[in-house]
């Protein structure tokens, strides 16, 4: 047997402790190679695939973001192993092997599972690249396919790139051992440990960092949030570095004197054993909270993003077709029965219609102001009836009526006050010269977040006054000096796109200001989010893999000084089913406590997100979080069913 089937072997033996690793790497591998095919493809070099451009940018920091990533991942995991390992190398300088050939063996093994990785991963991504091909095709909405294509280049930047960062740290990580003596090596796992100790004080910083962050992130607005999220971050990753080093130990030292909960069963052993574990896992934890809250508040967002962009739309644009015309007898946008027609022709049928008579105020003119602003709908408020909004919008819409005295007005506006600066504001006093007549109107509420019609049609909302006042106005007023709002409601909108464009190339270019639709702009926001969507949770789910490694490292690192604490208490009538029990929860907490921790900083994160976005993000935030724990359930039982096949081969 020569050297390099000696680090095969090694390879072969040491598997249990590989396995993850290299399905992680496979994986990232893998991921990375779909990406850089599609980045390679000549139909998106060419331009040949309208919208791949932006979506082309996306994957090359996706690029970036893996490779990174990787570089850290391969860099804990190998020190994982040579961790592990200390006792075996000290064995073989005692031998007689040399440091060189120990680092010779070491670049050996690592670059047999980089080669395999490598091309596992390639084969894979070659495997799905069809598959995801078909599915860019769809998000993209091209008319065919994108058709299968390997690029070359893609082969040659994932192979030689991986290559390149699997070597570079296989280099860095041999030195770890290259000044250890002998005996060091062999006695590395049976050095004792020192009881865990904390600190109160950092006890209690974790705890107002978190409970700060927590409270900044509760209350933010749209207004503060760029002032605040890089404070909360500091705050949330210092907080929970200390709930790890020193809040975990402290609470399980009080378990330690809570004696009738740890004299209970074999609590006694499991919760000494965890004071040492959390302890010296706490750095692996403390990185496991911070990736699950990423990975969370990431796939929240994107999720939230897509969910939501349909409820965002619907609200902001009340109607699937809306336009304003001067005049409410004047057809100069386009003809209401002309609509309807074209509509009936293309087989999409009305649910429900809106017009609205309007006057729209001559001057922006209120109290404590001499500005002037011309008569357009789009810059200045327009005066509504209280019975045409009460029919209108308050009815369809299951909004609460409006009632109104003579002189005074309630002001609709599809902007709050604090967003906008040139909101009208409760107790504003309007006057102006108006059909002849002067008039003022009293500002007695508010009706912030409501969309009569798209923004684009009106700029600062509404004024619903009494409707005899409005009655003897529009008696004095000629009918150029009033509008009229449609809206129309389409019946499975979503698809009704030609019919629009049809209506849309009846518009006069000049009036095409005036005419707007959801529907566009629903499908482009729907496709640039679905798009967003489908390659972050390919890094969220890398990510989510190699943060279930790194505690599967962890494990198996600790599993000789397991197997022999273990048999100890087999001798003494400790029986396998209590072990299993004992080393079940073990696992339990170190998998599900950071699980947990990012769940709580995520849920923060996604409420400051629902704050900006003025959402109720809740039930979005909760299916992520339901995938997540199923996924982290499924990689749970997986290392206890593996773990447990090792540690009871005693």
């Amino acid at each position: 047997m020569n050297f390099r089937q000696f680090a095969v072997k090694n390879v072969q033996g040491n598997w249990h402790r590989y396995r993850a690793f290299f399905l992680s790497s496979v994986f990232s591998v893998m991921v990375f190679f779909i990406y850089a095919a599609f980045i390679f493809h000549p139909d998106v070099i060419n331009g040949h695939i309208q919208g791949a451009s932006g979506v082309r940018i996306g994957m090359l920091a996706c690029e970036y973001i893996i490779m990174i990533f990787s570089f850290f991942f391969v860099l804990y995991s190998n020190s994982a192993f040579l961790k592990s390992r200390k006792k075996e190398f000290g064995l073989l300088s005692l031998f007689g092997m040399t440091n060189r050939q120990m680092h010779k063996m070491i670049v050996y093994e690592n670059t047999f599972i980089a080669l395999i990785a490598i091309a596992v991963g390639i084969g894979f991504g070659a495997l799905f690249s069809k598959l995801f091909f078909m599915a860019m095709s769809e998000l993209l909405q091209v008319e065919s396919p994108i058709s299968f294509y390997l690029a070359p280049k893609a082969l040659i930047m994932t192979a030689a790139g991986f290559f390149v960062l699997f070597q570079a740290i296989t280099l860095f990580t041999v030195f770890q051992i290259r000044n250890s003596r002998i005996i060091e090596l062999i006695r590395a796992a049976k050095k004792p440990k020192t009881l865990p100790v904390f600190s109160g004080w950092l006890v209690l910083l974790s705890v107002l960092c978190l409970g700060t962050a927590y409270t900044i992130a509760y209350f933010t607005t749209a207004q503060k949030v760029l002032f605040v999220v890089l404070p909360v971050i500091f705050l949330v990753v210092l907080g929970t570095y200390f709930l790890f080093t020193q809040s975990s130990v402290a609470i399980f030292r009080r378990l330690q004197r809570t004696l009738p909960v740890y004299y209970s069963g074999t609590n006694l052993i499991a919760i000494s054993q965890l004071v040492f574990k959390m302890k010296d896992n706490a750095r692996v934890l403390f990185v496991v909270a911070v990736l699950s809250a990423v990975i969370l508040s990431a796939s929240g967002t994107f999720y939230v993003f897509y969910q939501g962009n349909k409820d965002q739309m619907m609200e902001n644009y009340p109607h699937t077709i809306a336009f304003a015309e001067s005049g409410s007898d004047a057809h100069r946008v386009i003809d209401p029965a002309k609509l309807k027609e074209v509509l009936q022709q293309e087989g999409v049928t009305i649910a429900s219609e809106m017009k609205l008579v309007s006057v729209p105020w001559p001057t922006a003119e209120a109290a404590g102001k001499n500005s002037e602003a011309k008569a357009n709908p789009r810059v200045v408020p327009l005066l509504i009836s209280e019975d045409a909004f009460n029919r209108e919008v308050a009815a369809p819409g299951k909004l609460k009526a409006i009632q109104v005295e003579r002189g005074h007005a309630v002001a609709v506006t599809p902007i709050p006050a604090e967003i906008s600066k040139d909101s009208i504001a409760k107790g504003m006093t309007f006057t102006a010269q108006l059909g002849g007549s002067s008039i003022q109107l009293l500002v007695d509420d508010i009706r912030e977040g409501i969309h009569i019609v798209p923004s684009m049609l009106n700029y600062k909302g509404f004024l619903v006054i009494d409707q005899g006042q409005f009655d003897e106005m529009m008696r004095r007023l000629p009918d150029t000096e009033t509008y009229a709002l449609y809206g129309y409601e389409l019946d499975n909108w979503e698809k009704a796109g030609p019919a629009v464009k049809k209506l849309e190339q009846l518009v006069p270019k000049y009036q095409q200001s005036y005419f707007v639709s959801r529907v566009e702009s629903y499908l482009t926001l729907k496709q640039m989010s679905s798009l967003t969507l489908f390659i972050g949770l390919f890094v969220s789910f890398l990510f989510f893999v190699a943060s279930g490694s790194m505690i599967y490292f962890r494990l198996f690192t600790e599993l000789q000084e397991d197997q022999a604490l273990y048999k100890s208490l087999m001798r003494i009538g400790v029986s396998i089913k209590e072990i299993t029990r004992i080393t079940t929860l073990q696992i339990g907490l170190i998998f599900f406590i950071p699980c947990f921790v990012g769940i709580i900083h995520a849920a923060f994160a996604l409420r400051a997100l629902g704050n900006v976005l003025s959402l109720n993000v809740l039930g979005y935030g909760l299916v992520v979080i339901g995938i997540y724990l199923l996924m982290q359930g499924v990689y749970f039982l997986i290392t206890r069913r593996l773990y447990l096949k090792q540690l009871t081969r005693l």
